[in-house]
């Protein structure tokens, strides 16, 4: 008995069934997603913290984004505008430690 020749939408259709989400991602040149359900301990994707600008003393409250790869960024006073340098600091679970603000001059 002679096997039939598979058509051309059914390879494709056995090509995309055997896809999974770190393939797609690699195909189309995705980064990974922080997954909220996965991981052991639950942390945040981002905390709002109180901090006082190092400029003026104004009290500030600032949104911390705990999926972030860089440990610093830089953002401006609500009130005196001039640019504050928060450095965060995480645990081995993501979860933020300690917030640090700085002048930029």
């Amino acid at each position: 008995m002679k096997r039939r020749k598979a058509t051309a939408l059914e390879r494709l259709r056995r090509r995309i069934t055997r896809l999974d989400a770190q393939s797609i991602d690699r195909l189309y040149g995705l980064e990974p997603l922080w997954e909220p359900a996965t991981g052991q301990a639950r942390v945040a994707p981002e905390e709002f913290v109180a901090v006082r600008c190092p400029y003026c003393g104004e009290r500030l409250e600032t949104r911390v984004d705990l999926t972030a790869d860089e440990p610093a960024y830089v953002e401006d006073c609500e009130v005196c505008c001039r640019p504050i340098e928060f450095h965060i600091e995480r645990d081995e679970g993501g979860a933020l430690l300690a917030l640090q603000v700085r002048r930029l001059d």
